[in-house]
């Protein structure tokens, strides 16, 4: 059950309105490192844990970042608060209007004419937000480095929009939710460590013949060693011979068939068999000489 607080976590204060700025700012409404798909990322994995303490965290996480979501929600209203008026009244003249909303480098139109100036569930670039945002597979060790790396990518996004304004409440109010991204990955961190069986993820292991090999597939001018693929746990191949077929096999591909099968893939190979010998006229060379005529011409 959920009971809204009308007083936001972090106080608002917008110095002017700013289509464009809003509009960038959707970016963490509605896009796929924003407030919304942490909070139904969080909230999904939370109802099917059976951890009590890693679902509490996991309810308490998604819970804030719904307010986070009212935050930068109100952030792009207060924005548009402005446009949203003008646009409504429509107390310019057209053209000018439209220059304000449309001018260089201001995508506002998407919010101000689609929306109304509100946040609407969509990325700066107007794609709507989705499902397919929510990465979680149900492994607690698996879900909880995900949630550590889509904590720092806000983080990243975060940083980004809080260089792109000169506004100091707006600079404010995006430092305390960049700042909450790192205390998340921290929690994350300490619930994924306190599993003792953490790595890999899963039940099972690793073939011990391959856990412990680095393959060096791309070959060449800059090929570094350093303690991804060196050291006492690594065992590094270079050998073209070696990287083929390690399980020492042919590293061709073959399956079984039934005398039935056999026959048929063999009755279709034969019809759809090539001709080496022949060289037929295709339709590209056909078109080639007729421009060389009308070349001509």
């Amino acid at each position: 059950m959920f009971v809204h607080n009308k007083r936001l976590q972090y106080t608002v204060r917008v110095g002017e309105s700013n289509p464009g700025l809003a509009n960038l700012m959707l970016e963490q409404f509605g896009g796929p490192q924003g407030e919304l798909a942490a909070a139904m990322r969080y909230f999904t994995q939370a109802v099917a844990e059976d951890d009590p303490g890693r679902k509490d965290m996991l309810f308490d996480i998604a819970t804030e970042e719904l307010s986070h979501l009212e935050v930068i929600g109100s952030i792009i209203a207060m924005l548009n608060k402005g446009g949203k008026g003008r646009l409504a009244e429509g107390v310019e003249e057209e053209a000018e209007l439209y220059r304000s909303i449309n001018g260089a480098g201001n995508d506002s139109h998407v919010t101000q004419v689609l929306y109304g100036g509100g946040p609407a569930l969509i990325n700066s670039g107007g794609q709507l937000w989705n499902a397919g945002y929510i990465d979680s597979i149900g492994e607690p060790t698996a879900d909880l480095r995900s949630n550590i790396a889509a904590e720092a990518r806000a983080k990243i996004v975060y940083e980004r929009l809080i260089n792109l304004t000169d506004d100091p409440g707006v600079k404010e109010a995006l430092g305390f939710l960049m700042t909450r991204e790192i205390a998340h990955q921290k929690s994350f961190e300490k619930a994924l460590y306190s599993i003792e069986s953490n790595f890999p993820p899963g039940k099972l292991q690793g073939d011990p013949r391959f856990t412990n090999v680095y393959f060096n597939m791309s070959q060449g001018d800059g090929d570094l060693r350093g303690p991804w693929n060196q050291g006492d746990q690594w065992q590094f191949v270079s050998n073209q011979s070696e990287i083929a077929a390690v399980d020492g096999g042919s590293g061709e591909a073959s399956v079984k068939l039934t005398t039935a099968e056999m026959a048929v893939v063999e009755k279709t190979a034969m019809r759809l068999k090539s001709d080496p010998t022949a060289n037929p006229q295709t339709g590209a060379e056909l078109g080639a000489q007729n421009a060389q005529v009308i070349g001509k011409k």
